[in-house]
């Protein structure tokens, strides 16, 4: 039975995996919104499955090593973590605030390093444990709009592989998963419907591909990635990135 550990898990592809991994045993839900993190433990209990609740913001690392710590206390060692939280932080480059630096990087990269951090040096002593972060097709290369989502992302990766690479020895696998455009409260703060229909068509003035599958990503379409990547079918899987963007990147 598996004790997983998921940021993000108040709404979108956090949510979705929580439900999907909670097939497996107890969750750790953890999240910076309360609400959203109660009707996900519902949705779970409502499944049969068993979860607890985390409030906590991952840029602050002291709070998330508190977290990983209380939920080893109530249900035991934490060997898998999907890492879903983040940011969208959309706009030109060139209107692009300090702030919005800021918060990119604070939470889709520092948040990444603080719960990578806290989760793989416990894996990484106990021999064993499964990592998947969950990036984006943006940070795999360069998207009109999105300079600062897409910088912090692909800093994301860029630590993640690498840690893989140096925890590998030790049991501990790492890997991400970068979604594209996926039905998510995220995606509707990003232009809503016309966003959708932008990102399916494609747009050549945004020097943007299609998406040839012809549909955005549901978020049990991202879950069901990260359930295969953190499972034992997974296991000589280490530092790849996985990308769920039904084709349009290529």
């Amino acid at each position: 039975m598996a004790h997983t550990f998921i940021t993000g898990a108040a709404s979108g592809i956090g949510a979705a995996t929580a439900l999907r991994l909670a097939e497996h045993g107890p969750v750790a839900l953890a999240d910076r919104d309360a609400d959203g993190l109660v009707v996900t433990a519902r949705a779970v209990a409502a499944a049969g499955g068993v979860a607890t609740s985390h409030v906590v913001d991952v840029s602050d690392r002291a709070a998330v090593v508190a977290a990983l710590d209380a939920a080893e206390r109530t249900t035991g060692p934490v060997d898998r973590v999907a890492h879903c939280a983040g940011v969208l932080v959309a706009g030109p480059v060139l209107d692009a605030t300090e702030a919005d630096w800021d918060t990119a990087i604070s939470v889709n990269l520092a948040g990444t390093v603080a719960v990578l951090t806290a989760a793989a040096s416990r894996m990484a002593q106990r021999g064993n444990g499964s990592v998947v972060v969950v990036g984006s097709n943006a940070g795999n290369g360069p998207r009109v709009g999105l300079g600062a989502y897409g910088a912090s992302k692909a800093a994301a990766h860029s630590v993640t592989l690498t840690l893989a690479l140096e925890v590998a020895d030790r049991g501990v696998r790492i890997n991400v998963v970068a979604p594209g455009s996926t039905a998510t409260p995220m995606q509707t703060a990003f232009g809503g419907e016309a966003a959708v229909r932008s990102a399916v068509a494609g747009d050549l003035s945004r020097h943007r591909l299609g998406i040839p599958l012809g549909r955005i990503a549901d978020p049990e379409d991202i879950a069901g990635a990260i359930d295969y990547l953190l499972s034992p079918a997974a296991r000589h899987i280490t530092a790849q990135i996985l990308t769920v963007d039904g084709g349009a990147t290529v």
